[in-house]
């Protein structure tokens, strides 16, 4: 693919931008792009991995907390990172990690993620019980939301949809 702005040189950057819903894409050398004043992955002033995590995780780039108030420093028992080291490296020493520093994952995770459960795909042919299940899950949680709200009769459908598809997981 050429680059679309001199239509001479190959398009090595590749950018997507949605605005409104609405998607653009735009190919361009990286002569182009610098001209175009587009940030440009691995060079000075270009994107970050380390600057997007250090957003994210609200630290400063620079290793601190934005945060106003001083954090006691987390360490993982098993390998002795920290979570500075972590927010620098943008990956954990070991699988303990996960577990010293979930307090301040599952925040991350929710808004990076949305949530901080992974539920992932299901194949159709094949995980029609694992759909059924999800489905059970979402409909408990809704009967909780009516329940909680009072609307008994409303709930009292959801709680026969549950028991069908619970039946048809039995057989």
């Amino acid at each position: 693919m050429t680059c679309q702005e001199c239509g001479k040189r190959p398009a090595t950057l590749h950018f997507t931008k949605i605005v409104n819903g609405e998607k653009s894409e735009f190919h361009f050398c990286e002569a182009c792009a610098r001209e175009k004043g587009e940030i440009i992955p691995g060079t000075p002033g270009g994107f970050s991995i380390h600057n997007l995590l250090s957003g994210i995780l609200e630290l400063d780039p620079n290793g601190g907390s934005k945060s106003a108030k001083p954090t006691q420093t987390l360490r993982c028992e098993h390998c002795g990172l920290t979570y500075s080291q972590f927010s620098k490296l943008g990956r954990f020493g070991c699988s303990d990690c996960y577990r010293h520093f979930s307090e301040r994952l599952d925040p991350l995770l929710r808004r990076v993620h949305g949530n901080t459960v992974h539920i992932g795909k299901v194949p159709e042919r094949t995980g029609e019980t694992i759909q059924l299940k999800r489905r059970i899950e979402s409909l408990k949680q809704e009967l909780q939301t009516l329940i909680t709200s009072e609307e008994f009769e409303q709930a009292a459908g959801v709680r026969d949809q549950i028991r069908e598809l619970e039946k048809k997981i039995t057989g």
